[in-house]
């Protein structure tokens, strides 16, 4: 019986993609105004398809007839990847643009500060894609939910592989901010906790965006670990992998490695991409859900190119308001904050439900094996893991989580 209604509501998702809608949004009645804050300037591999996410969901809501029969509008601007830049630009969408609610976010400091700013403004905010524990654990709130999966998600989906390669000598790299500095304490927890003997030989933790290649391999190599847990991810990453294959880093050792699955960061590899890798990512070429192939034939028809992880999270986010508000009855902050609490919505990766607990969505996570086929990167091996799964236990979270 779950299956079936498993099936029915793939199916039912399909043809609201694919269906022509005929319905439309009164003409007289006012837009839903929604501000959206993010880093394009300093994170386009990501960025670029994420804002195409999110305009491919906007088309779909408006052309159905929209939410409570008012269209929704985006005004979106730009933080330059700054937290500062990330607090104006909302204070300016909130007093001169007259937006109702808020969503966004790439870099965890500049999500961190946008969900301090919810806090202090009391203004819903949707944390789309910061990835840092804290805006739904340390630094949460009543008024931020978060819809990617976060980091101690991430990590909690490469620790029991990293466990089964019982390799003793690891090394360490990241980015040396946020996001790089908790997904590297909550890997070194993990694994710790069931491997006792574990070691960490050598930590290299480089400026975001900055990586000095050819020293941190180097570095590593020197240390002669048995395997290296990667966190960089973007033009750190290509140039961390070239200078790597280059000096022979990976050449029978094991690496674990968060995001590197992901197409944005794995197809401009091209044939240098690693093989063998244990990563996170997103294998969209070989997802067979009804979900994910109607997403993928829409998003295609649309901009004659394929998907990439931060299509799926602006396409889900915005679908994610359009049924908060259609909950809520509007776009009330207060009523919006007591809509999202358990709120169900059917994405492309499948069903999933925003956490009354925390305000985390259980958005899941690919987990697989680098190769190189036909001159690019791709995964294999992979399995989806919901976030349900990979959650630490509620009182934890509990412990985590001021109260609010």
């Amino acid at each position: 019986m779950l299956r079936t209604l498993t099936l029915l509501r793939a199916a039912a998702f399909a043809a609201v993609l694919t269906a022509l809608p005929t319905a439309h949004a009164k003409n007289d009645a006012p837009p839903i105004r929604i501000g959206e804050i993010n880093s394009y300037k300093a994170i386009p591999a990501f960025l670029d398809p994420y804002k195409k996410g999110w305009q491919l969901a906007l088309e779909q809501v408006n052309a159905r007839g929209g939410v409570l029969g008012r269209p929704l509008q985006v005004i979106w601007r730009d933080d330059n990847g700054n937290p500062g830049d990330s607090v104006r630009a909302a204070q300016e969408l909130l007093t001169r643009e007259k937006v109702e609610l808020l969503f966004g976010g790439f870099l965890s400091h500049t999500g961190l500060a946008l969900t301090d700013f919810a806090k202090q403004r009391k203004v819903f905010f949707l944390a789309a894609e910061p990835l840092t524990d804290k805006i739904t654990w340390q630094d949460g709130n009543r008024y931020t939910y978060r819809l990617r999966p976060s980091t101690w998600m991430h990590v909690a989906a490469l620790a029991p592989k990293a466990l089964a390669l019982r390799k003793k000598r690891w090394a360490l790299v990241y980015p040396n901010y946020e996001y790089g500095q908790s997904a590297v304490a909550t890997f070194k927890a993990m694994m710790t906790s069931f491997q006792p003997d574990i070691e960490f030989v050598a930590e290299q933790a480089v400026p975001l965006g900055k990586v000095d290649a050819g020293a941190v391999v180097q570095a590593l190599a020197d240390a002669r670990p048995d395997a290296i847990f990667n966190v960089l991810f973007a033009a750190d990453l290509t140039r961390f992998v070239r200078e790597g294959n280059t000096r022979g880093l990976f050449e029978n050792r094991s690496v674990v490695s968060v995001l590197t699955g992901e197409p944005e960061y794995l197809e401009p590899l091209g044939a240098d991409a690693p093989a063998g890798w244990i990563v996170t990512g997103y294998p969209w070429y070989a997802i067979d859900t009804p979900a994910h192939q109607a997403f993928l034939e829409a998003y295609r028809k649309r901009y004659d190119e394929t998907p990439k992880v931060g299509s799926i999270v602006g396409y889900a986010s915005l679908m994610s308001l359009a049924a908060g508000i259609e909950r809520a009855g509007g776009a009330d902050t207060e009523k919006l904050v007591e809509a999202f609490s358990g709120l169900a919505v059917d994405t492309p990766f499948g069903p999933i439900t925003y956490r009354p607990l925390d305000h985390q969505s259980t958005m899941g996570v690919y987990v697989g094996t680098t190769a190189v086929q036909d001159g690019r990167g791709v995964m294999t091996d992979f399995s989806y893991i919901d976030g349900s799964r990979l959650q630490p236990p509620d009182q934890t979270v509990r412990q985590l989580r001021p109260a609010h």
